[in-house]
């Protein structure tokens, strides 16, 4: 997994680096999920996202830390 962020004000390009990614993985026939997400901060978005930050374990115990 890679997390990059970005600042409100390059919305865009977040989006064509999304883009890129996707299309490079898609040529090298990878099948990995490409995601651009927004929130407040990355602990909010570790909790509205967990399965991106979690095991299948840790998931399907419910961990929540």
């Amino acid at each position: 997994m890679s997390l990059e962020s970005f600042e409100d004000s390059q919305k865009t390009a977040a989006a064509n680096n999304r883009l890129q990614l996707e299309l490079d993985l898609n040529r090298r026939d990878v099948k990995d999920e490409v995601v651009l997400l927004e929130a407040p901060s990355l602990d909010a978005l570790r909790l509205t996202h967990q399965r991106y930050f979690k095991n299948f374990s840790e998931l399907a115990s419910g961990s929540t830390g």
